[in-house]
């Protein structure tokens, strides 16, 4: 099995870009405070970079 990050959404979406939304989506976040364990690979990384200040990586 790969290694895994978990992410967690810890901001909400309102007024925020829509592509910004899209990446979270991407991500599979739906709500505040959701968690969704994903494979740790450069494309998943660059999503979370791209909306650091939304999600917080949880271990």
């Amino acid at each position: 099995m790969a290694n895994t990050i978990k992410v967690q959404l810890v901001k909400g979406l309102i007024g925020t870009r829509q592509d910004h939304r899209a990446t979270v989506r991407g991500l599979g976040l739906r709500r505040v405070n959701s968690v969704r364990e994903l494979e740790d690979t450069p494309a998943v990384r660059g999503m979370i970079n791209k909306v650091a200040y939304l999600v917080k990586v949880v271990s």
